[in-house]
């Protein structure tokens, strides 16, 4: 267990979108922050004020919302902290830990080349000058160690070396006095007092510049942990070929947020071969030691199968206002009499269900108004025997409550009687029934129709009176 209280943060830049494995790194921050009864914050990295846009902020609150991952304190925005990473960035000047670089973008280009030619990081000659004067145009540099070497014990990685005479030089304010991402990156997780840096392995190459500056304050350098990226089902870095990337994007494919948390905490982490677990769960098994070195893949079959476990255990009610507003995106609002069964159309119908989207497709053949127009593969059904058969199970049927504990038996009684198998009625029962639309297995259907529409669906493919 760590010595002090642990603090971790997810700080995403908001330049689009948040991404699948955005919100999985926020996921384990705040699993680690809960296991170790610490503290999980949020800062939106918006120093970049071109790229950074508000429908960005916007669209990571509704993304963490949404998934069920919420920061401990109201977030901290980071563009509004430039004052005082600029003061950081004069203390170091102060302590000759950095220096005012005056080299022009000519003069950067060469030296850039220079030290590509000699394998090397880019030293600016102004490193040991004398400054000119500040009003003259310049950015200030950090001024890194020429020896030794940097260690990073990565919580997911291991060791890793970093020689310093490879690092360069990095600037920490621009020409115009803006902070650049590493200098603001280490001075608000200093003073957010965050102890633990999970975030994904792109971040990996700052982890020795951002040490160096820590170093060069004073300040105790937060444990680092770098989570490999996503890839997609063929191995390949995820992208739209795969599907959806957004978390957005995951909850309009009809995904529950519960599934989503179940599945991203599994990916890249586990505990032994349990799939599913509840939050609770994760909670108390997490540790961020225990993720593993190589990228995850993103598997669809085992996030249907896990969304699947948990539509079963959702709320009817839940689900059907869920599904109502998959309806209305689709422009097929349900009509009175349908909002007011969908509850319990939701109790028979979930069972089968990967996604809600699968709920709203099942729900088509119920909608349908009498009579119905038959296919073309249920009509060539209805032959003569098939007719007479169906008007007998009709009859035997209108004896019987319609629930699907009570359909179940009778159907299966009804074709003992008959002497024939279910398979010789049952295909143009499920076409009469639905219109040639999706649909359950045949006692849900009927079930889910309730004895006076389906018997009168019946009756009208038979062309017999209601």
């Amino acid at each position: 267990m760590p010595s002090r209280p642990v603090v971790t943060r997810f700080a995403p830049s908001p330049t689009g979108f948040l991404h699948i494995g955005g919100a999985r790194t926020a996921l384990f921050n705040q699993l680690y922050a809960r296991h170790t009864g610490g503290t999980f914050l949020l800062r939106i990295e918006d120093t970049d004020r071109q790229r950074s846009t508000e429908p960005a902020v916007a669209a990571i609150f509704e993304g963490l919302s949404w998934l069920g991952v919420t920061p401990d304190a109201e977030p901290v925005f980071q563009h509004s902290r430039a004052d005082r990473h600029r003061e950081a960035v004069m203390d170091l000047l102060a302590a000759g830990h950095a220096y005012r670089c005056y080299m022009t973008v000519e003069e950067l280009e060469i030296e850039r080349e220079r030290a590509r030619a000699e394998g090397r990081a880019i030293r600016s000659v102004w490193r040991d000058r004398t400054s000119n004067s500040p009003d003259a145009p310049h950015v200030i540099r950090f001024r890194g160690p020429l020896e030794g070497e940097t260690v990073i014990n990565d919580l997911v990685k291991g060791r890793i070396v970093y020689q310093n005479i490879e690092l360069d030089d990095l600037v920490l304010l621009r020409t115009d006095g803006a902070p650049t991402y590493n200098l603001a990156v280490v001075v608000d997780d200093h003073d957010m007092g965050v102890t633990h840096v999970i975030r994904g392995d792109d971040h990996v190459n700052n982890a020795a510049r951002q040490t160096l500056i820590y170093q060069a304050f004073g300040w105790e350098v937060p444990a680092m942990g770098h989570i490999p990226l996503i890839h997609g089902p063929d191995g390949a870095k995820l992208s739209k070929r795969h599907g959806a990337q957004a978390v957005g994007e995951f909850a309009d494919m009809g995904y529950l947020p519960e599934a989503m948390r179940n599945y991203l905490a599994r990916l890249g982490w586990g505990h032994g071969d349990d799939e599913i677990f509840s939050d609770a769960q994760a909670v108390e098994w997490f540790d961020v030691a225990d993720v593993v070195r190589s990228p995850a893949r993103l598997d669809w079959a085992k996030l249907a199968f896990i969304n699947a476990h948990y539509i079963k255990l959702a709320d009817n009610e839940r689900l059907a206002a869920l599904v109502s507003d998959v309806l209305i995106h689709r422009g097929e609002k349900p009509h009175a009499d349908l909002s007011a069964r969908l509850p319990d159309l939701i109790g028979l119908l979930k069972e089968g269900a990967k996604t809600t989207l699968d709920i709203a497709d099942s729900l088509g053949f119920i909608a349908k108004t009498r009579p119905l127009a038959l296919d073309a593969k249920t009509a060539g059904l209805l032959t003569d025997e098939t007719r007479a058969r169906l008007a007998r199970l009709g009859q035997s049927l209108a004896k019987v409550e319609f629930t699907r504990e009570s359909l179940e038996p009778a159907i299966r009684a009804f074709s003992e009687s008959e002497g024939v198998g279910i398979g010789k009625f049952g295909q143009a029962l499920r076409g009469v029934m639905s219109g040639g639309s999706p649909a359950p297995d045949l006692a849900t259907t009927l079930a889910s129709l309730g004895k006076d529409e389906a018997l009168g669906r019946l009756n009208d493919a038979l062309g017999l009176s209601s």
